[in-house]
Formats: structure tokens, sequence, C-alpha cells
């Protein structure tokens, strides 16, 4: 009877881990109720648990960052370098990057429909949770994780860094056109601004581009006409969903803070921000760590704002200084 419960054992642990990646669950996680541990749905992997499965050989480590020369300063170990800019969309037409663009890449990153994908960067993974919304509308969902915390909390807690380029196989991923699902156009946030469709916009901006205060903020190149924001619109900034160690708040603590806002699920999502990344965080957050029906609508203000004849709602009365 021993010998035959071993046995099941051992083939249970064969099932959970058949790609060398550790199938225990996340030691970060509070609990299984509030946040996710490192099984194959879960979106979310923990620096320990990263940092564990460094070697695994179906794992393919991802850094989306925005800062130039970050990644060459040191990354973690087996990363390879993702530019946002240049990789993930097309550089000529505003547009995510196109079937033959994004099959290059992921040929080049080695990854297939059943690798692991940890995508991580800096500025609390905004622009890592871009490339997760990229990937998903190729297809690559569950496989594709985020590194709770990203940069900010590998390098707090001194694990290790690496200068070398990794090398990896080459994959033969093929994509086909991508999921409209899960993006929102001009079209559809102005068919809510009407109110000719029952949908939810949050906007992820700070409070003072939310009321018209300021258009963006300092330092920024893309910029709209006006300021204000979508009429119809709740303000929840992105930052609201991050503790102060970069990883993400826990299930129970998200949904306190859209539903104090009126966001629970109940009707479809729009996350919009200036230009998409910003909101791309706050989509995956509600998408992939809530359940909820999210789309991110990566036009967004610089886009909407710079339209002519749509509705704007400006609280703070500025009015467009140009000459």
């Amino acid at each position: 009877m021993l010998r035959k419960s071993a046995l099941l054992l051992a083939v249970a642990a064969g099932l959970l881990a058949p790609t060398g990646l550790s199938a225990a669950p996340d030691p970060a996680a509070k609990d299984s109720a509030t946040k996710p541990d490192a099984t194959h749905k879960n979106p979310l992997v923990s620096t320990e648990w990263l940092e564990k499965n460094l070697d695994a050989r179906n794992l393919r480590i991802v850094e989306v960052s925005v800062e130039p020369g970050v990644f060459e300063r040191g990354h973690i170990p087996g990363a390879q370098n993702v530019v946002w800019h240049t990789d993930l969309v097309e550089t000529v037409s505003r547009d995510i990057a196109g079937p033959d663009k994004f099959t290059a890449l992921a040929r080049r990153l080695g990854i297939d429909r059943d690798t692991t994908v940890v995508l991580y960067g800096d500025n609390n993974n905004w622009f890592a949770a871009w490339g997760a919304w990229v990937l998903a509308q190729y297809g690559l969902v569950d496989t594709v994780k985020l590194l709770d915390g990203g940069r900010k909390k590998w390098e707090a807690e001194k694990r290790p860094l690496d200068t070398r380029t990794a090398e990896v196989a080459p994959s033969a991923f093929t994509a086909q056109a991508p999921s409209p699902k899960l993006r929102a156009r001009f079209a559809d946030v102005l068919a809510v601004a009407r109110k000719e469709r029952d949908e939810q916009i949050l906007d992820i901006r700070s409070p003072d581009e939310f009321s018209g205060k300021v258009i963006a903020p300092p330092g920024i190149q893309e910029l709209a006409i006006r300021a204000g924001h979508i009429p119809g619109s709740v303000n929840i900034p992105w930052a609201k969903a991050v503790n102060p160690d970069g990883t993400l708040k826990s299930r129970e603590e998200l949904r306190a803070l859209y539903a104090a806002a009126g966001i629970d699920g109940s009707k479809p999502i729009i996350t919009s921000c200036r230009i998409g990344e910003r909101s791309s965080h706050s989509w995956f957050v509600l998408s992939r760590i809530l359940g909820y029906d999210a789309r991110n609508y990566d036009g967004s203000w610089t886009e909407y704002g710079n339209a002519v004849g749509v509705p704007v709602v400006n609280l703070a009365g500025t009015v467009w200084g140009g000459k």
C-alpha cells in the first residue's frame, strides 16, 4: 500500500512539473485566496520562485524596461532584452507589432506556445505589462507571467544580476492575426462617452491629468491638444494597485480598490491613460488577477484628446495655449 501511494505521488509530481519548473506554491503568497501561487494559471511569480527556476528548461525570462541601458548594466541571469518602442510596436504606423514582426520576435526569444514566459521591468513593470498585453493578443496568456515586484524587488533583495546576453535556441512560433478582444479602439470609447454603449472606462492617469490641470507629466513628449478626460470615466491611478516594494496588492485589496469607484467586474471595462502603457498595467490587474472583462485602449488620451468634435470633461478649465 505504501509503495502504491509513493508511486501515485511521484506520478502526480511529474504531471505538475513537466517542463522542469517548480510547481510548489509561491512562498510569497499570503494565502491561496488572496495571492496567486506559481502554478500554471497564476499570472504572477515571486522573486524567490524565479531565482529557484532560473535554469528551468522551458522558461524564458524577458526584460521590458523603459530606461535606456538599464538592461545592459545588469539583468536577471538568462534574461533577454525587449525594447518596447521598437520590438513590440510598428515603428512607422501607430500599432502593436504585426504578425510578421511578432513572429520574428517570438522566434528570437525562443518562445513557443508551451513556453513559460516571465516578464519584468523597471517602473514597477509598466512596460512588462504592456508586453504581456501584446503577447496575449497573439494567444500567449496562461503561460505568460509577471515577476511580482519587477526589477525593483529583485534588486532590493540583492538577487543575482548578469551582464551577459543569453543565448537561446530559436523557436518555430508563427503568429496569426492578433485577437481584437483585448484592445479598445477610438470608436469604442467614443460610444461609451456618448452613452451608446454600457461599458466602464477606467482612467489610470494622475489626478492632475484626469482633471485637466496638466496635459501630461513633466518632460513627456507625446501630448494632446486638449486636457481633461473622457466623459463617464473614473480615475484610479495605476500605482494604487502596488505595494511600496513594487508587488501587487492582494486580490481582496484590489477588488475593494476598484469597487470603491464602481468597478466590480459586472460590466466590461476599458483601461486608458496617455499612450496605453500605464493602462496596460491596470489591464493586467483587472484581467489577469481579478478575471474581469477588460480591454486596453492604447490610443488613450493622445488619440482621444487630439480628436476633433469629441466630448471632453475638463474640471480644471484649462485652455490650450498654443502659439
